[in-house]
C-alpha cells in the first residue's frame, strides 16, 4: 500500500518509514528542516503542514491507502511560546488528516500521548479513562483524539504513546542523545527519582504502527508503551550504563519534584500505561528497557567526545 507519512524526519516517522518499506509498502514522507536523506522513503515532500490547502494537495496528490501523522510540536514548553504553532500541528493537522482520511477512505494511524492524563494515581491508565491533561500540550493532544474520531471514526486509530527511546536522524532528539551532548558538554543532567514513565523504543512503536496500518479491524483510542515503569533518574542510569560511561564521566544529579515545586505543577509525576488491551491484538511484542538501550547507538554530534573519553 502507499502510505502518507507526515514527520518523517522524526524520531518515530524515520524508522516507521524503514519498517514500513520492510513489509512491502510505498511511504511518501513529509520531512520537516532536516535536509539528510531518510532511509526508507519512496519519494520525499516538503509541506508547510500548518497549510490545510497545501496539506490536502499533499495527500490527494499521494492518494494513499493509509495516513500516518508523526508531526507534532511535542515540547510542553514550545508549545507555551508558540501556541498559534503549536494549535496548528497538534489539533489542526490532525482534523485535517482525519478529514482527508475519510474522504479518500484510507486508514489513519495519529500519535497522541500519555500526557493527557494528569499522573496523580499509580495505577496503570486504561485507554476509557478520562483524560486530565495539565498542559498546553497534553490538552492540544485530547483536543487532537476528539477531532480525528470525529471525522474518520471507521478509519481511525489513535495510540497514546510515552517517553520514546530510539536514534534521530539528527542526533539530537531522543533522552540519550540529549544525556549524551549534556555530558560531552561537561553538564550535569538533573533527573528526577520520583517521576516515573514507561518508555517505549521507536523502533518498537513503529512496528506496532505498520501492524496498525495493516489492520483495520482495530480504531479508537490505544495505548502503547514499553513493558515496564521506572523513574527519570533510574532511566539515566541505565542510558550510562548501556555506554560504558562512569559517573564521573557521566555525572547524573538525583532530585525531587519537593525541590522544583513550579517545575512539577506542569509534569506529571507517574504515567503507566495499560496497554494490554492492544497488546492482545497485534503479534508486535513490547520491550523490556534493557532490550530497548541495548541498540542505542552513540550520536553522530558527540561520537569524537565519546571516542577520545579514556577506556575502563
Amino acid at each position: 500500500m502507499t502510505i502518507f507519512l507526515t514527520g518523517a524526519s522524526g524520531l518515530v516517522g524515520s524508522v516507521f518509514a524503514q519498517a514500513a518499506t520492510r513489509r512491502g509498502h510505498r511511504v511518501v514522507g513529509v520531512v520537516g528542516s532536516y535536509l539528510g536523506e531518510i532511509a526508507g522513503l519512496a519519494a520525499k515532500r516538503t509541506v508547510d503542514l500548518t497549510d490545510e490547502t497545501a496539506t490536502s494537495a499533499a495527500v490527494l496528490d499521494a492518494f494513499p491507502e493509509a495516513i500516518v501523522n508523526c508531526a507534532a510540536v511535542s515540547v510542553p514548553e514550545q508549545c507555551e511560546a508558540d501556541p498559534v504553532r503549536s494549535q496548528a500541528m497538534n489539533v489542526g493537522l490532525p482534523a485535517t488528516l482525519a478529514r482527508l482520511a475519510h474522504h479518500v477512505s484510507a486508514r489513519l494511524v495519529h500519535i497522541s500521548s500519555e500526557q493527557v492524563f494528569d499522573g496523580t494515581r499509580t495505577a496503570p491508565y486504561t485507554p476509557s479513562d478520562r483524560a486530565t491533561p495539565i498542559n498546553l500540550y497534553a490538552r492540544q493532544k485530547q483536543e487532537s483524539e476528539h477531532a480525528v474520531h470525529a471525522a474518520a471514526a471507521e478509519f481511525a486509530v489513535t495510540l497514546r504513546v510515552p517517553l520514546l527511546m530510539g536514534d534521530s536522524p539528527g542526533g539530537k532528539r531522543s533522552l540519550h542523545e540529549r544525556l549524551l551532548a549534556d555530558w560531552a558538554a561537561g553538564k550535569t543532567p538533573r533527573l528526577y527519582t520520583d517521576e516515573f514513565r514507561q518508555p517505549c523504543a521507536a523502533d518498537n512503536l513503529a512496528e506496532v504502527m505498520v501492524e496498525l496500518c495493516e489492520r483495520r479491524d482495530v480504531s479508537g483510542v490505544m495505548h502503547w508503551a514499553g513493558t515496564e515503569l521506572l523513574s527519570r533518574h533510574a532511566l539515566g542510569v541505565k542510558i550510562r550504563e548501556r555506554f560504558k560511561l562512569t559517573a564521573r564521566q557521566a555525572p547524573i544529579t538525583a532530585v525531587t519534584r519537593a525541590e522544583t515545586p513550579d517545575a512539577a505543577k506542569k509534569r506529571q509525576a507517574c504515567l503507566a500505561l495499560d496497554i494490554s488491551p492492544l497488546a492482545g491484538k497485534l503479534k508486535t511484542r513490547p520491550q523490556a528497557v534493557a532490550e530497548q538501550v541495548e541498540g542505542l547507538k552513540v550520536p553522530v554530534p558527540v561520537r569524537e567526545w565519546f571516542l577520545d573519553l579514556p577506556k575502563n
